[in-house]
């Protein structure tokens, strides 16, 4: 359980810089992929409950 919660917020930590990244240099793709991993996230999340 402790691995899964460690690999959920390393999944939005990534999707977090991806998303600035993604904002700071004007292009959509990385943006894109920051918001897919907030998904992932999510999906993950609700698979472990």
């Amino acid at each position: 359980m402790k691995l899964q919660k460690a690999l959920l917020i390393l999944l939005v930590i990534i999707g977090i810089v991806m998303i600035y990244l993604g904002v700071k240099a004007n292009l959509p793709p990385p943006a894109l992929t920051g918001v897919g991993f907030f998904i992932i996230a999510y999906l993950l999340n609700q698979k472990g409950n």
